[in-house]
């Protein structure tokens, strides 16, 4: 993954629970990297060693911290420099999610290396979607719970996630129900 994804856990973990935290999470990950540069990729590995140990410390499961991070990777994305492109991406929650796959094209340019997921809506109706979710790396889908719950609060949208379908129980990708309302 990129360094971009590494300096955005630790900016989550150090403004929720301080410097000293993160120190704890990275030693315990065994990760002794400094400073991570966005356009420079690591390995996987490190992301989910930092995930696990910040698990581990903070005393919360994987997932919640999966969660937390999908929705605060959508404020930091839009703080970091990509607000713009993320603009285009949609006026509304439906739209952006419908226009995700081509954001991540346009991200690309920027991230040779990017081996973005894949997104799909289907079933779209006046208030939900049914959301496909397809991806090579394991272990990243609860960030996709949050990550919705993060564009509903960037849209004033009332957002309403559930898993209908996962790989863990054999099904051939992710989806979710998304259900929305704008406030």
């Amino acid at each position: 993954m990129y360094g971009l994804v590494n300096k955005a856990i630790q900016d989550m973990v150090c403004s929720r629970f301080g410097e000293e935290i993160w120190k704890e999470i990275k030693q315990k990950a065994e990760v002794s990297v400094d400073v991570f540069i966005s356009m420079e990729g690591y390995p996987d590995d490190i992301t989910h060693k930092l995930v696990k140990a910040a698990s581990v410390v903070l005393g919360l499961p994987s997932s919640d911290i999966m969660q937390a991070f999908g929705e605060f990777w959508v404020k930091y994305t839009s703080e970091e420099g990509y607000g713009e492109m993320m603009d285009m991406s949609g006026d509304n929650l439906p739209e952006f999610l419908e226009n995700l796959d081509n954001l991540h094209a346009r991200v690309g340019v920027s991230f040779p290396q990017l081996q973005p997921p894949s997104f799909e809506c289907s079933e779209m109706g006046e208030d939900s979607l049914s959301l496909h979710y397809r991806s090579t790396r394991e272990g990243l889908t609860p960030m996709i719970v949050g990550l919705v719950k993060g564009l509903g609060a960037r849209f004033e949208t009332e957002v309403d996630i559930t898993q209908t379908q996962s790989r863990d129980d054999g099904a051939e990708h992710d989806e979710f129900l998304v259900k929305y309302k704008p406030h």
